[in-house]
């Protein structure tokens, strides 16, 4: 008989402190949220757009978080694993909001027909959190730009260039293979692109 071998071993900060919550010790994860609300609330807030949605986001995020830690088996990061419940919720409360678009916006109405020909490194604004951004006009302008993105590129921009997971894991979290989400951040990426050229070609 073949025995099934076990899987790899996931190199996370927060391991040691789920084993004890999972042991026995609940208490502990208000060390969680205390660790977690305050990037889970910016998260939110550029995710969502407001900041009592954002607020809402962090508490339903940790609310489900602690009702399913039990099963969670921590063959992922439970960071990776939080920033994907966060998502989820984020993308159903939006879709449940009146004031969710009637209609989605399509990137593939702004991009040039032939996307292999532009350039694919990543821009000089997606390397700048966007709490550094000095000038606050571009800064408000950015968050717009962010915000008028659809939610399937707007969380795999998010994830990736402002929260800096990898293209792996951003995928993982979002379903995706490593190649759609790729291209979903090629195509946000020459979105906010177009939207931010201005302020970028008078610097």
């Amino acid at each position: 008989m073949t025995e099934t071998p076990n899987p790899p071993k996931i190199d996370d900060p927060d391991h040691d402190l789920i084993v004890a919550i999972q042991e026995g010790s609940p208490s502990l994860f208000t060390d969680l949220v205390q660790r977690y609300g305050k990037p889970l609330y910016n998260f939110g807030l550029k995710m969502c757009g407001k900041s009592d949605t954002a607020e809402d986001l962090v508490q339903e995020t940790f609310l489900n978080a602690f009702r399913y830690l039990g099963s969670f088996r921590r063959e992922t990061k439970f960071k990776n694993w939080l920033y994907r419940i966060a998502t989820s919720v984020c993308i159903k409360n939006r879709r449940k909001s009146k004031f969710a678009p009637e209609r989605e916006l399509s990137l593939e109405e702004f991009l040039p027909a032939d996307e292999a020909a532009v350039e694919r490194e990543v821009p000089s604004w997606a390397a700048l959190p966007i709490d550094q951004v000095l000038d606050e006009e571009l800064k408000q302008h950015l968050q717009a730009s962010i915000l008028a993105l659809p939610e399937k590129y707007r969380a795999v921009l998010l994830l990736r260039d402002i929260e800096g997971f990898s293209t792996e894991e951003a995928g993982q979290m979002l379903n995706l293979t490593p190649a759609n989400v790729k291209v979903r951040l090629h195509r946000a990426r020459l979105f906010l692109k177009d939207r931010l050229k201005g302020y970028f070609e008078n610097e």
